[in-house]
């Protein structure tokens, strides 16, 4: 687990540095270390836990790749479902991020879709209900309008990613 906490923590230097911080020295991994526990870290897939850590960060789009590659795999229909929804959502985010708010809705209602047709509260031990309320409360202004284009966007909290203690067993 050592070497996986040290490879993430890089990347995470690597990303502040990118996004101009002043600093990175006294940056740690507290920001990220609180999402999951290392239980999840060695259950669940390793694209999984990257895209976590990426959402959370609000690289949506980076996370959006990291969660693909795994959707691309050979996985079984219902994680293939959650990741086409988890995928969306970021999608949705990132769309906001690039002035695109027709797309975010877009995004953001098909991301409802799918997480309705997985039909389960938890998977991957993340809290759905709880995922999809914070979805709603960051992105409903959406559905205010005909064309959200011509919606002033409110100041929004994109959800965070916190994983429930408990490992799920998955497809």
């Amino acid at each position: 687990m050592q070497v996986f906490h040290r490879a993430r923590l890089t990347a995470n230097y690597c990303r502040a540095a990118l996004r101009g911080r002043p600093s990175t020295e006294s940056w740690t991994m507290t920001e990220f270390e609180n999402a999951y526990l290392d239980a999840h870290v060695a259950a669940y897939p390793i694209e999984y836990i990257a895209g976590i850590d990426l959402y959370n960060a609000g690289e949506f789009h980076a996370a959006h790749d990291a969660w693909e590659e795994r959707w691309m795999g050979e996985v079984g229909p219902q994680e293939k479902l959650f990741l086409q929804a988890m995928i969306q959502s970021a999608v949705a985010f990132h769309h906001l991020d690039i002035g695109r708010p027709g797309a975010a809705r877009q995004m953001y209602l098909r991301a409802k879709e799918k997480f309705a047709r997985l039909g389960v509260r938890v998977f991957m031990s993340l809290d759905l209900d709880e995922y999809q309320g914070q979805l709603d409360t960051a992105l409903s202004w959406l559905l205010n309008a005909a064309d959200p284009r011509e919606l002033t966007p409110p100041e929004i909290t994109a959800p965070k990613i916190k994983l429930l203690a408990t490992i799920d067993e998955f497809d």
